[in-house]
């Protein structure tokens, strides 16, 4: 297990090779709470302690054992503790490609699809996220698989469908993705709000409602959350934490633990380590 810096906090996040499109996150979460991010995959997630509450666009979800968290990918949501003991969970981060492959494998579903509930109580699909895990942590490739495919299959059969298509972009969603493609480029030195609206051709404020209504977030916290899966990239092909940091433009390796821990939920030299033994020797034995 990875020590976060809460007491009585824990956490793993890690690979299992065999399954190399799916992360995987167990922890125990007291004072930690994750600010608002989003994720190019899905969050599948479940509670088996305490009470999470996930903050979503349409309301909070306040998750407790049994519960299901399904997001979709690139929605802005927060996560903190329900109740002041915190709670435990187990998380699975599936990627498109491996919702989707299941998906027109197992459903009639065609398209983007993606979940229409963010949290349900399901026992048994709550049961078979824990069982995944249980089945990487051995090992049993076989088992994992097959449990995954079992668990996504009935999450899109009874919360299911496509994904809505995007239509033709109004003014304010085309600048907010030319802000954000702008900002990608430049990561490690973004320009002021001010430079880029009048980069943009509009003005600071209209950029900062056009983003936040289409990113969920203001162009500040979309940039920092891009920088730490960016980061998150890099840590994954071996490069060092500090060189990371500097590439992404935090201010020094510092910095970039605060932001990683606080959005991945453990601090970057765990995460890298964690990856760097599952590439290197496979999953950890059963104890």
């Amino acid at each position: 297990m990875a020590e976060t810096a809460g007491p009585g906090e824990w956490a793993r996040y890690w690979q299992y090779a065999e399954l190399p499109d799916l992360d995987l996150l167990r922890a125990r979460y007291v004072r930690h709470a994750f600010p608002r991010h989003s994720h190019e995959g899905y969050v599948l997630g479940t509670i088996s302690h305490g009470v999470e509450d996930v903050g979503l666009p349409g309301g909070t979800v306040h998750a407790g054992p049994g519960t299901v968290v399904m997001i979709n990918p690139e929605v802005p949501h927060t996560a903190r503790a329900g109740v002041p003991e915190g709670w435990v969970y187990a998380t699975l981060y599936p990627s498109a490609q491996v919702i989707n492959d299941i998906a027109a494998d197992t459903t009639s579903l065609r398209g983007t699809v993606g979940f229409t509930e963010t949290g349900v109580v399901d026992l048994y699909a709550a049961r078979l996220i824990g069982e995944v895990h249980r089945a990487a942590e051995e090992g049993n490739a076989l088992a994992a698989d097959s449990l995954l495919r079992v668990m996504v299959t009935r999450l899109l059969t009874r919360h299911g469908g496509a994904l809505p298509t995007p239509g033709p972009r109004a003014a304010g969603a085309r600048d907010a993705a030319r802000a954000r493609a702008v900002l990608e480029s430049r990561m490690a030195g973004p320009p002021t709000l001010e430079a880029l609206a009048t980069e943009l051709g509009t003005s600071p404020f209209a950029l900062l409602r056009a983003f936040k209504k289409q990113y969920g977030m203001p162009p500040h916290t979309w940039l920092t959350d891009a920088r730490v899966r960016r980061a998150r990239r890099m840590l994954d092909a071996g490069t060092a934490p500090a060189v990371a940091a500097a590439e992404v433009g935090f201010t020094d390796q510092p910095h970039l633990n605060r932001h990683f821990t606080r959005i991945v939920g453990v601090p970057p030299g765990a995460y890298q380590r964690e990856r760097a033994r599952t590439y290197k020797t496979g999953p950890e034995p059963p104890e």
